[in-house]
């Protein structure tokens, strides 16, 4: 949602590996990357016995020993052979990166909350990217998911476990699995149950959900088949000129005390996860950093994963030279411009270049046992102990007045104003008469939020906000992956970080480095400090738990750090379970009908051609008879819409150089009238492009109407004039 106060496999090509980089914390975002390696190592690991989910650790009845002792201990009894030239691993490594862009048309985009801002092209293409890390002597395991949406929702996560559970039985669970999203703002919405997200972007959309939930388990199904023994190394840096605070008014409000430790109101350091195997060979890279992808705006409409989504596929594209994006054998997951193009290009290029000097330099290695712990809470009824003498507890879930004002970078409607704190008779006596009042007690517990909607006590079609909510750690060794579900401030970030780390410490775990991973498992909007929840701005109005939210969250996540240390996470209680409501494809998207190309023409007809010269840093630019993008997007895993194509003189062929996950490649759709549309390709060449012959073909299917109910994809091709690339 608008930010926070803080900031294919092509088939073109053999196996592959990525680069990601991720961005899921509003404040404390973060970036995230990986690479699939091509070949696998081992099969699946099965479970020794059976076992409740929760209640795992338990049964595999590993102590949590001294790490570094039991990384020796696996090794002793697994007796693995070390080739006198291997350094040893302390872990098997698997990555695994899928397509799960979705539809790029006529489906609202997932961010700003604006009904208008609809998809009609493509930028780049969206990816899931799975990491996982497992034990070397038995079935334990962690698995962290980086997906280009905007958050993941809780439909996405219950249908992947769902999935995963079919397939693999236990091994991977809601208390080992965590999901993530970057926040690109640009991504297809509709794959939400609760109802409030059905109003801007139209109900739940089948596609939508669906490319989402398969991609994500597809990349856990490459990540898995592709296990090999590997290390991990650790680093950390500072990134300038990459963000500001978008209130700093809310930031204020803290202590100054408590301001006076930092040097800044937004987090600027930038952690890394690097991954290489046991023979040196680079695998991966994680990368946390808080930055909020909202370079591109909320008048953009081209599918795309935003400035962090840019500085993978420059990680992506250096260390996989000769191959097109989506083909790479490594996997990174990660406003100052001319336009937003330029500023997603600015701000990517800063994370990317910060990302690759740290990981080039990474040398702590991180060592030790694998556990994770997770539970379900409701956090609509938690009873916090503020003190010894003082209890409170947090609200059915509740928006306030500022939440309708918007922010700075996505600006509300009508006459509503940031920092409200109390309420307008005109709006209360209308969300009165439509959704009903709040109950005093909702509205006493919120104060001093005045509530525009009690979602909390709001029911039908179905609830419009969540009760149950996961919090969940994952530890690899020496460091701790804090899956919050939902945007940290800068403040509330660092506050969960250090209650986190100093939990570890005073459990005789020192040393731990605390991430936190934004955005994972379930929506909830924001969470702000208690001191920013009284200024009553955008992210305060939006933290639906109210004024103790965050204390909350707190002592959620230290009683899962203590359960860790102590290794006693076989005795957390797993929680009440979240629903999984029964709704189909209720969606306001219009149905697929018939296309149609104009008299004489025919789809993928050119009807305006390339010029036959251009240079470099010029647009080719070619349009066709078009069909909706939909189409193709229900026929075809990771369909590419465009490619294009260079001469070889000396084999009489065309060969592929860029495709629509390009960086430098625009596909725009416009919809006509009477089932016609047009589709314009933009190549932006870039610098340094090799002088030669070049092609642009358009890649689609159109539906053709069989009998009145009946439709049927077809699939269809153009393909423009031969233009020359000259240096002159």
């Amino acid at each position: 949602m608008p930010g926070p106060p803080f900031a294919t496999p092509n088939a073109l090509t053999a196996p592959a590996r990525f680069v990601r980089i991720v961005s899921p914390l509003e404040n404390h975002a973060d970036i995230i990357s990986w690479i699939p390696s091509p070949t696998g190592l081992l099969g699946p690991l099965g479970m020794s016995s059976r076992f409740q989910a929760c209640h795992f650790f338990k049964k595999a009845g590993l102590p949590l020993l001294p790490l570094i002792l039991l990384a020796r201990v696996s090794n002793n009894l697994l007796f693995i052979p070390i080739d006198s030239n291997e350094v040893i691993a302390n872990y098997l490594l698997g990555v695994g990166r899928a397509d799960c862009t979705g539809p790029v048309a006529e489906v609202p985009l997932m961010g700003y909350a604006n009904p208008d801002q609809v998809g009609s092209g493509l930028l780049t293409r969206l990816y899931s990217r799975a990491f996982i890390v497992a034990d070397l002597v038995d079935s334990r395991r962690v698995v962290f998911v980086s997906a280009d949406i905007g958050m993941v929702s809780q439909r996405v996560r219950l249908e992947v476990l769902k999935k995963l559970k079919s397939k693999y039985g236990n091994l991977y669970r809601q208390d080992n699995v965590i999901l993530s999203g970057t926040h690109t703002h640009s991504g297809p919405g509709g794959y939400f149950q609760y109802t409030l997200f059905w109003i801007t972007s139209k109900g739940l959309i089948r596609p939508s959900l669906n490319a989402i939930v398969n991609g994500i388990v597809k990349s856990i199904d490459i990540a898995h088949q592709n296990m090999k023994r590997g290390r991990l190394f650790i680093n950390r840096g500072t990134v300038d000129n990459s963000q500001i605070n978008r209130s700093p008014f809310s930031y204020l409000e803290n202590p100054a005390s408590e301001r006076n430790r930092y040097s800044s109101n937004t987090d600027k350091e930038m952690v890394i996860l690097k991954m290489v195997d046991s023979n040196g060979e680079e695998l991966g890279l994680i990368s946390w950093f808080a930055v909020h992808p909202v370079s591109m705006n909320n008048t953009n409409h081209l599918v795309n994963s935003d400035n962090v989504g840019y500085a993978s596929y420059l990680f992506e594209q250096e260390k996989n030279k000769g191959m097109l994006p989506g083909e790479a054998t490594m996997c990174m997951a990660m406003g100052p411009g001319s336009d937003m193009f330029d500023s997603t290009r600015i701000i990517g290029q800063n994370i990317y270049l910060k990302a690759r000097e740290l990981y080039e330099k990474a040398s702590q290695e991180v060592k030790g046992p694998l556990s994770s712990a997770h539970q379900w809470v409701n956090m609509s009824d938690v009873s916090v102990e503020l003190n010894a003498t003082h209890t409170v507890k947090t609200c059915k879930p509740a928006l306030g007045y500022s939440f309708a004002a918007g922010t700075i970078d996505g600006v509300g409607a009508f006459n509503f104003t940031q920092g409200s704190v109390e309420g307008d008779p005109f709006w209360d006596g209308i969300r009165d008469q439509l959704l009903g009042e709040p109950s005093n007690e909702t509205k006493a517990c919120h104060k001093p939020k005045p509530i525009l909607f009690s979602t909390g006590e709001m029911t039908r079609p179905h609830p419009w906000h969540p009760d149950i909510v996961d919090v969940q750690i994952a530890a690899i060794g020496s460091l701790a992956i804090v899956a919050v579900p939902g945007e940290f401030t800068t403040m509330s970030g660092r506050r969960l970080r250090e209650a986190v780390k100093r939990e570890f410490d005073s459990h005789g775990t020192a040393g731990m480095d605390v991430v936190i991973a934004g955005l994972c498992n379930v929506y909830t909007h924001y969470i702000t400090t208690y001191e920013e929840y009284q200024a009553q701005r955008y992210e305060a109005a939006s933290t639906i738990y109210g004024p103790h939210t965050l204390s909350a969250y707190i002592q959620l996540y230290r009683g899962l750090a203590k359960a860790i240390a102590t290794n006693t996470v076989q005795d957390l209680p797993c929680g009440p379970e979240p629903p999984l409501f029964n709704v189909g494809n209720l969606t306001l998207v219009p149905a697929l009908a018939a296309d149609r190309a104009p008299v004489n023409k025919t789809f993928g007809d050119v009807l305006q051609e390339v010029r036959q010269q251009y240079r470099a840093r010029e647009v080719a630019e070619v349009t066709f008879v078009g069909a909706n993008p939909r189409s193709s997007a229900e026929n075809a895993t990771e369909h590419n819409f465009l490619t294009v194509e260079r001469y070889t003189r000396t084999s009489d062929s065309w060969h592929v150089v860029r495709n629509d996950a390009s960086w430098d490649t625009r596909f725009y759709w416009t919809k006509g009238l009477f089932g016609r549309s047009n589709v314009t390709i933009e190549w932006h060449i870039p610098p340094g492009t090799e002088p030669g012959v070049y092609r642009i073909r358009y890649l689609g299917h159109y539906k053709k109407k069989l009998s009145v109910t009946h439709l049927v994809s077809i699939p269809f091709e153009g393909t423009s004039s031969a233009f020359e690339i000259t240096t002159l």
